[in-house]
């Protein structure tokens, strides 16, 4: 459904998508959770950004991605998704998933820290914290599939990133979506 311009967009939303794996276990998905609820309230609380963030169970599997792009696709009041890979999320389960993705996406280059606590990291932290590499990876195979989107690189403590977040789930343009190069 196409939005007129100046419309409010009060009955609109977009959907917070967070991509890890099972491979860290309950404990650190739980982590995982709180910390990408964190990062959506952050959103959400910011005047830079017009439209209400939702929220999305973490996403471990190509089947629940499959399923969250369909359920996006289908529901009138979204009007976009950010996708945030919170750890190592192996990029290969999100292709099905952005295939069939019809609303815009903005991929949201991000880390729960604002800094890094260099004098405390354990192998622990890093298995928590792979945003750096998980981000990358999804950035490959959107590249890959020749997906359109916007990439924010940044903390959503600055207020740059937020504010380009919130130009980020405009529509791409129009027509068909470019091919992967070789």
């Amino acid at each position: 459904m196409p939005i007129a311009h100046n419309t409010s967009l009060e009955h609109y939303e977009v959907w917070f998508l967070t991509g890890s794996q099972h491979l860290y276990g309950e404990d650190v998905l739980k982590q995982v959770a709180a910390q990408s609820q964190e990062i959506a309230a952050a959103l959400n609380a910011s005047s830079d950004v017009p439209v209400k963030l939702v929220w999305k169970p973490v996403l471990t599997d190509a089947d629940a991605i499959r399923r969250t792009a369909l359920e996006a696709n289908s529901d009138d009041a979204v009007i976009g998704v950010t996708a945030w890979m919170h750890t190592f999320s192996p990029a290969k389960m999100w292709i099905q998933g952005l295939d069939l993705l019809r609303k815009p996406l903005l991929h949201l280059h991000t880390q729960a820290n604002v800094a890094l606590p260099w004098a405390d990291i354990d192998f622990d932290f890093m298995n928590l914290n792979q945003a750096a590499h998980g981000d990358r990876e999804f950035g490959y195979i959107q590249s890959r599939l020749g997906v359109p989107r916007k990439t924010v690189v940044g903390h959503v403590s600055n207020p740059r990133s937020r504010a380009r977040s919130a130009r980020g789930n405009a529509p791409p343009p129009a027509g068909p979506r470019c091919a992967p190069s070789s």
